[in-house]
């Protein structure tokens, strides 16, 4: 029988389901709703589908290396736990170089992408592992980069990738050099690469805070233009990469470093994992209790 939109759409509110997964599940069942649903539900998705409510703000990034193509990204689960799992582990590298080979532009558009060009949905197979791991698992954010032969990738994931960097250097081909900056970007945390990367509508703000603060501590205003500048120096210093004291060797600043390598920072990505997101209140007591009256 002909599979409705409508049909479709049923059957997504019902279970939460993919379009697709709902959609293939019809197919299977002739049309009938009650069987496509057990259908999904042997299948895990439906399974999957019951904990979208849930807070997923755990989890790790990856980083995946594909000669001049890389791919930083975070799949974020529901507890810290499950982050040590072989399976998940597999999960972030299955995904990263399905990313890597097949550049989706965004997470929807990866998720109802061939896993490596060939197999199941995406989506499905993170809906498989969801069923075997039994928590919320989600593909939040990644970022693509690419280079060419003369220039080097820097990656780097602290605590097993709690937070993940990953920098593009040109005029390098030295990897060492490059994740020395991942690594920096990971510890200090800057916005930018460089000053010219802050817009002036922020230097501007930046510079009126500073204006007034001058003023409410009784500066002269002849000579608060003067102290207003060398206080913009501060802030560019940390937020801009390029102008703070490298980690590794706090007497330079990191565009010293980098330019005595005959290189340049051409971009960074630092992710923090759950950075942004809400995260639940753990009551372990009560979580037990609600377990045992099941």
């Amino acid at each position: 029988m002909d599979i409705t939109a409508k049909m479709v759409k049923e059957l997504r509110e019902r279970t939460g389901a993919g379009m697709m997964d709902c959609k293939k599940a019809l197919q299977e069942t002739d049309g009938d709703i009650d069987k496509a649903i057990d259908f999904l539900r042997e299948k895990g998705v439906a399974k999957a589908a019951k904990k979208a409510d849930r807070v997923a703000a755990e989890g790790l990034t990856h980083i995946e290396i594909d000669n001049n193509s890389a791919v930083l990204l975070e799949v974020n689960c529901e507890t810290d736990f499950v982050t040590k799992n072989d399976q998940f582990k597999q999960l972030l590298s299955e995904l990263g170089k399905h990313i890597v080979k097949q550049n989706p532009e965004t997470v929807e558009e990866a998720l109802q992408q061939n896993l490596h060009g060939e197999g199941d949905k995406v989506e499905s197979y993170i809906n498989s592992i969801i069923a075997k791991i039994g928590e919320k698992i989600s593909l939040r954010r990644f970022t693509l980069l690419n280079k060419t032969d003369n220039d080097a990738f820097g990656a780097y994931l602290h605590m097993g990738g709690s937070i993940g960097v990953l920098s593009l250097l040109e005029g390098t081909t030295d990897d060492e050099v490059a994740k020395d900056i991942a690594m920096h970007a990971a510890a200090v945390s800057p916005r930018y690469v460089s000053r010219d990367a802050v817009s002036e509508d922020e230097v501007n703000r930046e510079r009126e805070v500073l204006k007034t603060q001058a003023l409410n501590e009784g500066k002269p205003e002849k000579i608060v233009e003067k102290m207003v500048e060398g206080r913009l120096g501060k802030f560019f210093e940390e937020i801009c990469l390029l102008e703070q004291n490298f980690v590794k060797d706090p007497d330079q600043k990191v565009k010293n470093y980098v330019a005595d390598k005959g290189a340049e920072v051409k971009t960074f990505v630092r992710y923090e994992v759950g950075e942004g997101m809400e995260k639940r209140e753990e009551n372990f007591a009560e979580e037990v209790k609600s377990q045992m009256k099941k």
